[in-house]
């Protein structure tokens, strides 16, 4: 029976402590995106402007050591940028605002540093993201007529490459307000791995050009 009991006792220490080590929590966080291009100078294409975006989600951070935490979670993240183009049909530039929502989940590891004031800590993270386009529009709608292919009309959504991977970097600072309740702030950029266009590959033939994702990020949270 004592065997039994000190089993129990050791199983609901070991459940406290692994409950310890997850805290868990939201966050929401306006950001400014742009699409960075590359093409043929030929076809010219240009970041012509940001899009302020506000995205937001879950946070876990699972701590592997005081100071030491793998940061996950599953958020939505509004993506995009205005691009022009010179398009050879039309012989004249064409511009594009291009807008996406993204499911991400963040895969990265962060860095605390010990207290610098009365429960307040630096963090640093590092790491990637990967995820998934869900919606998408072009200059607002989410079908577009294209002057350059014979005003041909197509759904916004089949522009774009569903897959999204990204390196992930920031910093900020966490301040501890209750027993269990903590709050945050920081600053992340996102810069996107891969190209999110198949539009002007597949439908107007403009070979060797790209889109990718990049993302300034304010990072505002709470965690319980």
């Amino acid at each position: 029976m004592k065997k039994i009991l000190l089993a129990a006792l050791l199983v609901g220490a070991s459940a406290a402590t692994a409950s310890a080590q997850v805290e868990i929590g939201l966050k929401l966080s306006p950001s400014i995106t742009n699409l960075r291009t590359e093409s043929p100078s030929t076809l010219g294409f240009k970041n012509e402007k940001s899009k302020l975006t506000i995205g937001g989600g879950l946070v876990v951070d699972y701590f592997f050591g005081e100071n030491y935490a793998f940061s996950s979670g599953l958020q939505l993240v509004g993506k995009g940028g205005t691009i022009s183009y010179f398009d050879p049909n039309t012989n004249r530039r064409q511009e594009q605002k291009i807008g996406m929502q993204y499911l991400e989940v963040p895969l990265t590891v962060k860095l605390f540093t010990n207290d610098i004031t009365t429960d307040t800590k630096l963090y640093f993270q590092l790491g990637g993201s990967v995820g998934g386009a869900i919606a998408a529009k072009i200059n607002g709608e989410k079908r577009y007529t294209d002057p350059g292919n014979n005003n041909t009309e197509t759904k916004a959504s089949d522009h774009i490459i569903i897959p999204e991977a990204a390196v992930l970097a920031g910093l900020g600072v966490e301040y501890q307000v209750g027993q269990s309740t903590k709050v945050f702030a920081g600053l992340s950029y996102h810069r996107g791995l891969l190209n999110i266009d198949k539009y002007f590959d597949n439908e107007r033939d403009f070979q060797d050009v790209t889109l990718k994702n990049s993302e300034f990020a304010l990072d505002l949270g709470l965690k319980f």
